[in-house]
């Protein structure tokens, strides 16, 4: 693996994992050490991690942790299902041959094969992930707009804006079967709607779909055994100024 890219998935994690802490100011020397790595594809990471949101260049040269809002999370959700609901709209639209929906349709039989249970096991939920981040993947490449595509990965890059941010976190609440059952049934009438060439519907459908991811975020700033679930968790500064560690 080229040290760049490892540099860069290594530095992700650490952020991530809360290995370095939001406001963090990072040192380039002790930095490449940890990571095993030489100067020029450790400063090259940092480049990309500032371009994906997580770092922000600060005065005087180098990069720091960045920190985030509750109420920019929610507008970097927000933001995905704007350009998610032009991506379904484009897919009915765009769709010539009902063969290319072969593979999506694939995708929400395995999903409603795991939202049946009563009560999904934490491997259910493993795999939801999973096949929720290929529905979505799915549904760029269908709206065929490679500007929408750059777009939509630039806004998933954001902590806690991608599909499956807060699936984790659903999975410790009461009414996660329900949840999964709402999110399910998004995705089979998405499926409907770009199948009838009904764009506006579709659409609607997809902006109504991020909304969950909101309302996941809601509940896990209200838990802090939900909290401590969430990945990257740590970068979000909560009411009264302090990041969910201090």
């Amino acid at each position: 693996m080229p040290q760049t890219l490892r540099a860069t998935l290594r530095l992700r994690e650490l952020i991530l994992d809360g290995g370095l802490r939001g406001g963090e100011r990072l040192s380039e020397q002790p930095l490449a050490a940890q990571l095993r790595v030489s100067r020029t594809p450790l400063r090259l990471a940092l480049g990309q991690l500032e371009h994906e949101g997580l770092l922000e260049a600060v005065p005087g040269g180098g990069f720091a942790v960045c920190t985030f809002t509750q109420e920019q999370v929610g507008d970097a959700i927000d933001l995905r299902g704007v350009l998610e609901g032009t991506a379904a709209r484009l897919a009915a639209e765009r769709l010539s041959d009902p063969g290319e929906l072969e593979a999506m349709h694939g995708c929400v039989a395995q999903l409603d094969a795991l939202v049946r249970p009563d009560r999904p096991t934490i491997e259910d939920f493993e795999r939801y992930v999973r096949l929720n981040k290929r529905f979505h993947s799915l549904l760029i490449l269908l709206a065929k707009s490679r500007v929408l595509e750059t777009a939509l990965a630039r806004a998933n890059a954001v902590p806690f804006a991608s599909p499956s941010a807060f699936v984790h976190v659903q999975a410790e609440m009461p009414e996660s079967h329900r949840i999964l059952y709402v999110a399910q049934t998004q995705h089979r009438a998405m499926l409907e709607a770009i199948e009838l060439g009904e764009g506006s519907r579709a659409e609607a459908l997809a902006r109504e779909h991020a909304r969950i991811a909101r309302l996941n975020l809601d509940a896990a700033l209200a838990s802090q055994h939900a909290l401590e679930r969430l990945p990257g968790a740590g970068l979000i500064v909560l009411e009264g100024g302090a990041t969910d560690g201090g």
